[in-house]
């Protein structure tokens, strides 16, 4: 049973005023009988919300049925004491969503639900992207389960194909046997029944999910950080290709397919929490090395070091450590301001960067200020920086980027911006020093650097044969999805042959 239909609109646009990487989404499981497993889930999808920040919901099961509560915003925006209180149950999962899959609406905001052939309710949630969408979706439209021409996102197909699967004599975890196998592309997937919590990973990784242990349960998350505020002690990572089945009998695990990982790497520069760790690597020791490595690699002679925050605080303490330069806040971040669902007139949208960050220009007067922020996508928000610190007095402004140029769109689940529209690609040229200078001279900056992608990923103390890096290197382990405008855009530019398109 699905409930809550409260459409309001969203503001899309990001903590900088420009579109820029979305964190994607993060789900969440619970299985604790006795507890409130419904607020367990809220505190989890809070810890979470950094993952997605356009809908939430939480699907709650107790035996009898699985009832979903979710709407568009934020998680606490949605959710109150009253609608917890009134979802009771032994198992829970959640989600925090951003969209890459469908648009921004309710009917695409998840958990997802459909009722099995056989009755079973099922709820289902989805951190990740496709490859092969079109093939589910052309299955599912025979099938007669979804109608491609309302665009279900790849979250919904899945619901509907894994449902299907459950009959008289099979179950749900029967269904994803042979469903998983087909599926292609970045997925971590919480599903429930109502009696037991299912946690599935692709074979290759691409986004975390990990598994923990309450007193009297067991939990799922995208990241640890989730796990802490819940009170759940680390167990280990759901790994690659596997699929695990939580209920009164444990924990059941087995594996779908042979585990090839290639983990994101950008998980380490941006997505995840600082406070997480992913394959035993703290997120923020990976980011204080970034920007140790970047001092080492682009030094400044400069007063003092200041971070964007809060994405480059990390990178930008671990430059000062390195380079012996002061670290500063030159920046004054306003935490309420950025998603709301009151929509910027365009006299507001002009003011951009100013909304969302104020300069202390006591600390900026006078004074030579390396910048440090975590990538530059569209360079709309390093221009704007760069323009507000100048008039706070600061005497230079140079930049540091803790992660190489971006210069590929990703299929996996992070929603960058097409080949044309990235900075990096604005000049025609294989000249790295030439891309920089003139990314450097379009942002306003007195100098830019980028840490080097070897430097980026000996940072994760991850084998790079081991990461997914296609953002920044172009290489698709998990090839590119059909049917896909950015896709084909990219598969003409790795051949060497754009057919005319403006890039």
């Amino acid at each position: 049973m699905v409930v809550a239909h409260n459409e309001q609109p969203v503001n899309v646009f990001d903590d900088h005023g420009e579109q820029a990487p979305r964190e994607e989404c993060g789900v969440f499981g619970v299985w604790a009988p006795g507890e409130e497993v419904s607020k367990l889930t809220f505190f989890g999808l809070f810890a979470l919300q950094h993952r997605g920040q356009e809908a939430a919901g939480i699907a709650v099961g107790d035996g009898d049925q699985v009832v979903v509560f979710k709407d568009l915003g934020l998680v606490s925006q949605i959710f109150d004491e009253q609608t917890l209180d009134s979802l009771k149950g032994d198992v829970a999962i959640g989600h925090t969503r951003y969209s890459t899959a469908g648009g921004v609406t309710w009917e695409n905001s998840q958990p997802m639900f459909r009722v099995a052939p056989d009755g079973t309710d099922v709820a289902l949630a989805h951190n990740g992207n496709l490859v092969n969408y079109l093939e589910l979706l052309d299955e599912a439209h025979e099938l007669q389960l979804v109608d491609k021409t309302k665009h279900p996102s790849d979250s919904a197909v899945l619901t509907a194909l894994l449902s299907h699967g459950i009959t008289e004599g099979k179950t749900l975890l029967d269904s994803a046997r042979e469903l998983l196998p087909r599926v292609k592309g970045a997925f971590c997937l919480t599903i429930t029944d109502g009696h037991t919590i299912y946690a599935a990973r692709d074979p290759e990784g691409v986004r975390p999910l990990c598994l923990g242990r309450l007193d009297k349960g067991w939990v799922v998350a995208s990241e640890t950080c989730a796990l802490d505020i819940v009170g759940a002690s680390y167990v280990r990572e759901i790994e690659p290709g596997e699929i695990v089945a939580i209920d009164a009998a444990g924990v059941h695990s087995e594996h779908f397919a042979k585990a090839d990982r290639k983990s994101c790497v950008f998980e380490y520069v941006y997505l995840a929490r600082p406070d997480s760790t992913i394959r035993n690597r703290n997120v923020n020791e990976s980011r204080l090395e970034i920007g140790r490595r970047l001092a080492r690699e682009y030094p400044a002679d400069c007063d003092l070091v200041i971070p964007v925050p809060e994405s480059g605080v990390p990178a930008a303490v671990g430059y000062s450590q390195e380079s012996g330069i002061p670290f500063g806040q030159g920046l004054v971040k306003n935490a309420y301001v950025g998603r709301t669902f009151i929509q910027p007139s365009q006299t507001l949208r002009q003011l951009g960067i100013r909304l969302k960050l104020n300069p202390l220009r006591e600390v900026l007067k006078g004074k030579r200020i390396v910048v440090v922020d975590d990538s530059i996508v569209r360079g709309n928000t390093q221009r704007a920086l760069i323009r507000m610190l100048r008039e706070a007095g600061a005497a230079e402004v140079h930049v540091r980027i803790a992660s190489p140029p971006v210069k590929w769109p990703c299929f996996y689940g992070i929603d960058f911006a097409s080949p044309g529209e990235l900075i990096a690609n604005a000049v025609t040229t294989d000249n790295e020093a030439e891309m920089v200078s003139s990314v450097c001279t379009a942002i306003g900056a007195d100098s830019l650097g980028f840490v080097s992608l070897d430097a980026m990923v000996e940072a994760t103390e991850q084998p790079q044969t081991e990461l997914c890096c296609a953002c920044f290197d172009g290489i698709y382990p998990l090839g590119l999805p059909k049917g896909n405008e950015n896709a084909e855009l990219v598969s003409a530019l790795q051949r060497g042959s754009c057919g005319g398109v403006d890039y």
